[in-house]
Formats: structure tokens, sequence, C-alpha cells
């Protein structure tokens, strides 16, 4: 019944910017780390940003100064905007999710990924 719905990919141009959205659907509850990470193909998947319940934030080295973590806890909403793009940046872009389920306990959720493609 739990569900991740993505957002946002697409192709932009080096420097250009863009939103990803991760919102959880279902019965949820609330949760506690939202995270981004990215995988290329034939490479590990790589950790972007977490986020936590009292908004603390940690980034890849790779990413510190040009993408900024955020969330929405109103709407399980997790989100990435992402400024200064390069085309290194280009990767399957996917949400991980600890949420409150309806039995009063936590569980992790991948969402499906998204294709962000930065080329001129």
């Amino acid at each position: 019944q739990v569900q991740l719905v993505e957002s946002g990919g697409g192709l932009v141009q080096p420097g250009g910017s863009l939103r990803l959205s991760c919102e959880a659907s279902g019965t949820v509850f609330g949760s506690k780390i939202m995270s981004w990470y990215r995988q290329t193909p034939g490479e590990q998947r790589e950790r972007v940003a977490t986020i936590d319940r009292s908004h603390r934030t940690d980034y890849a080295d790779s990413v510190k100064g040009r993408f900024t973590i955020s969330r929405d806890n109103a709407k399980n909403t997790v989100y990435l905007q992402m400024n200064s793009l390069k085309p290194e940046d280009t990767a399957v872009y996917s949400c991980y999710v600890d949420l409150l389920d309806g039995t009063g306990t936590y569980k992790g959720y991948w969402g499906r990924g998204t294709q962000v493609t930065v080329s001129s």
C-alpha cells in the first residue's frame, strides 16, 4: 500500500538547475531519515544527501554547496534542489525513506528512480 512517487528528473544543460521530489503515499504516519542516492551503470550506488527529522543534513563531498536536501513532514515528501549541475551529476537518482506504517514500526523504502541527464 505504501509507495514512493518520484518526479522532477529530466535533461538539463550544464550549470542548470533541477528539483527532485519524492512523496510517500499510502498508510504513512511519519519518517525519520530521508535520503537521495544516485547510480550510474557499472558503479556502486552513492549517497548524495540525507536529512533527519530535526532537519540535520549530510552531503556527499561532490555535491556540497550545489545541492540542498529538504523535507515537508506534512506531505511526507523529500526534495533535492540541484544547482550548478555538471555532466558528472548524470545518474539515476533514487530516494530512500524509512516510514512509520500502521503497525507502529519503521520500514525502509526505495523509490524506482528518476533519470537526471546533464548535457549540452
